[in-house]
């Protein structure tokens, strides 16, 4: 068995109580069927807490005020943690913040983006990220698992990361060429031509290439209407999810009044070029910091698409998904009287990803409302 990890992977270590959030309130903690059997078993003086603090029926832990674990204490430490030690805790809670991805024989581990102390190791990075792999003994077969199309996927993989983290070009043209990669192999997938996927990957490794794109980024930087419509319409689909935080549809609605409700398409043109010119200026690497969250969505989903097929989805979701956090900033840095901080931008970033990664039925939501044969850049 293949195990791969980010190269920041040990980076990470969490902080507990001096946590800005907590990853124990929010959402509800499904508890795994052994560590039931062990908590139904406790004989420990803490065994009528482990009691009370489960819904047996739902296999989870109960809430209380604010949708805290009943284990949560007001020091946002795990009471049972503290009781029975880190050997207590249920599957979901030992895990988290590690994400997984199960492909025949391979095992991909990384953090997610939903836990502030991730989102920070992430943000301050200024070089480009890598995998670690090691092999261990053991395997695991899928049934219905079609390995040829994870070995192209594997490939499509490592070029779009390559195109990427290379910097020379705009990060707008790096975006372009991998739309444009994903929408010719989606294709080349949909007419059963997986043998051809090597000619779409050289494709959009070549100057030709990035000079077409950069010429039609220099053409659309002039179609305000439509860059506007497109952010406002992409923006509005957040709504169709579930919410996980009262508070964070309000931020929705705020971002919504000041960019799109309060603007017209050539007032919100200048509040973008504002935003981004401050952040060029600023000590913020922004740019960087949008292509390590391009690669982050792209590494933890892209090649999920051997078990859907919808390869092009994987990456409008993580376009789309970097264009939504930039939404909600712009709003935050007008608010702000024009200025922003690392501090608000990890802040954003958490706060998307645990209100849209961390709901399959949100994941699925905005994935299935990709527009086909449309991107940000088009």
């Amino acid at each position: 068995m293949l195990y791969r990890i980010p190269d920041y992977y040990k980076e990470f270590q969490c902080i507990a109580g001096a946590c800005e959030d907590t990853c124990c309130a929010g959402w509800q903690i499904v508890i795994d069927k052994r560590s039931l059997r062990k908590y139904r078993e406790d004989e420990s003086g803490f065994g009528r807490n482990l009691q009370k603090g489960i819904d047996w029926k739902r296999s989870v832990f109960r809430q209380g005020e604010g949708r805290r674990c009943a284990f949560l204490n007001e020091d946002n430490l795990c009471d049972m943690y503290a009781a029975l030690g880190g050997g207590a805790l249920c599957r979901t809670c030992r895990l988290y913040p590690r994400h997984v991805e199960e492909f025949e024989g391979v095992r991909e581990i990384t953090l997610s983006l939903s836990c502030p102390e991730v989102a920070r190791i992430l943000l301050s990075r200024t070089e480009p990220v890598s995998w670690k792999t090691v092999e261990r003994e053991g395997d695991e077969e899928f049934d219905d698992f079609d390995p040829f199309l994870y070995s192209q996927l594997l490939d499509a993989r490592e070029v779009i990361r390559k195109i990427l983290q290379n910097r020379e070009d705009s990060l707008e043209v790096r975006r372009g060429l991998v739309y444009g990669l994903a929408h010719d192999m989606q294709k080349r997938v949909n007419q059963r031509e997986l043998f051809s996927c090597g000619e779409v990957f050289e494709k959009y490794q070549r100057g030709s290439a990035r000079e077409f794109v950069g010429g039609k980024v220099i053409r659309n930087k002039k179609n305000a209407e439509k860059k506007f419509a497109f952010a406002r319409e992409m923006f509005q689909k957040l709504f169709l999810l579930e919410t996980l935080k009262a508070d964070w549809r309000i931020l929705l609605l705020e971002t919504e009044q000041r960019l799109y409700t309060e603007n017209s398409a050539e007032e919100y043109r200048v509040i973008s070029e504002e935003f981004h010119a401050w952040m060029s200026e600023s000590r913020i690497p922004w740019e960087i910091q949008k292509e390590q969250l391009l690669v982050y969505f792209i590494d933890t989903y892209f090649c999920g698409a051997v078990y859907d097929g919808q390869i092009l989805k994987k990456v409008q979701f993580a376009d789309i998904s970097v264009l939504l956090i930039e939404e909600i900033l712009k709003m935050r840095w007008l608010r702000n009287e024009k200025m922003l901080d690392m501090e608000e931008i990890t802040e954003v970033v958490y706060r998307y990803s645990r209100e849209v990664e961390h709901s399959d039925n949100n994941l699925n939501k905005l994935e299935d409302r990709m527009p086909f044969e449309h991107g940000w850049y088009c």
